[in-house]
């Protein structure tokens, strides 16, 4: 089981008992939970999605692999896996450039964490797909372009 997805039912179960037990208001409970970025679910482009995470600008690297089907058959269940081989990596996320909203995942990487996440997103049609990793404070992409021949976003 992913290790953040075990903090997250550690933290729910700990938090749930906390109510339950009248330690703590519902409120306190939701409030103590990780922000996420809602902007950078909310961008339009790669750029803008690079600036929402707190960067200026990509640099293409060799360090960053993106693994993913050259034709996907079903747009809605694109396999997608990038692996990071820069030292100090801090988060991936993966951009999908023709999607409504182009940030489709974003992972932080705790330090001592192999630098590797595997999903599925989907696309709405061909599109590049873009792994974008933070390593040092610096952001690195790697893309690759992928024919979709049935789309996954309401086609």
């Amino acid at each position: 089981m992913n290790q953040q997805r075990r903090d997250m039912l550690r933290f729910s179960a700990v938090m749930g008992l906390a109510v339950a037990a009248g330690l703590i208001k519902p409120e306190e409970a939701r409030a103590a939970q990780v922000e996420w970025n809602k902007a950078a679910f909310a961008t339009k482009s790669v750029a803008d999605t690079v600036k929402a995470l707190g960067g200026t600008s990509a640099s293409p690297s060799d360090l960053v692999v993106l693994t993913a089907p050259d034709i996907a058959e079903n747009g809605a269940v694109v396999p997608v896996a990038v692996t990071s081989k820069a030292p100090n990596t801090q988060s991936i996320a993966i951009l999908i450039e023709k999607n409504p909203n182009t940030l489709a995942a974003s992972f932080d990487i705790p330090e001592g964490t192999e630098p590797s996440v595997t999903t599925r997103v989907k696309m709405g049609q061909t599109s590049k797909v873009y792994a974008l990793v933070k390593a040092d404070n610096k952001y690195l992409v790697a893309e690759k372009e992928i024919k979709v021949t049935l789309g996954g976003c309401g086609g």
